[in-house]
């Protein structure tokens, strides 16, 4: 499903990745690891198109993505990619039921049609009764899973997350390692996730290890 080819990418003189080659399938879970500065967060920013490589290319379901124009990779990426950082990055003046339904209006899906697909989810990661609630009225753990509903309102082809657990203590933490795998099972989700949590790596399907700019 999502195929890197060659990828390069470097800051100035420092040279970050080094050719960077990996294929990953439909429906796994991926776990990134490796010492800080080895790569992987630059990795995950260069798969969900925030960032470009210096060269290499990486096709999603077949399509080049660096080979699209400004205004079809913002489209692109809303479509099919979703993201789930280690800070929720809710939006403070919204509810949860709002925050989630953004990148639904972004992607000009009606406003009682993403309503409905946020209520659905939101209610499947047991937050029921908390979506006419703000962040600030949240947990840690309840808004990391509001930010996962958010990750998952278009029907993304893969979701990315870096240090997604990072932030909660141990039994939030624990919470949301599992959802990634139920929601593997519900929907056939992909995920690709950075992580120093050695629970989470393990848990994965494939455990890929960087260093030093490369997949050993």
């Amino acid at each position: 499903m999502i195929k890197i080819e060659n990828i390069h990418k470097t800051f100035g003189n420092l040279e970050v990745l080094k050719g960077v080659n990996l294929t990953i399938e439909q429906g796994k879970i991926v776990s990134i690891v490796g010492a800080s500065g080895a790569g992987k967060s630059t990795l995950l920013q260069i798969i969900g198109t925030l960032d470009k490589p210096n060269c290499g290319s990486i096709l999603i379901n077949d399509i080049d993505v660096f080979k699209l124009n400004d205004r079809d990779l913002s489209l692109f990426r809303n479509k099919h990619i979703g993201f789930v950082f280690q800070f929720h990055h809710l939006l403070p003046e919204f509810t949860a039921l709002e925050n989630v339904c953004i990148p639904a209006f972004i992607n000009k899906i009606s406003k009682a049609e993403a309503e409905k697909r946020a209520i659905e989810l939101l209610s499947s990661l047991g937050l029921k009764d908390r979506m006419n609630h703000k962040p600030s009225e949240l947990s840690g753990g309840e808004a990391q899973r509001v930010a996962v509903c958010r990750a998952l309102i278009n029907k993304p082809t893969v979701v990315l997350a870096d240090e997604p657990s990072g932030n909660l203590d141990s039994n939030s933490a624990k919470e949301l390692h599992e959802l990634f795998f139920k929601l593997r099972e519900l929907y056939n989700q992909t995920f690709v996730i950075v992580t120093h949590n050695e629970d989470l790596s393990n848990m994965a399907d494939v455990k890929l290890i960087m260093k030093d700019g490369i997949i050993l």
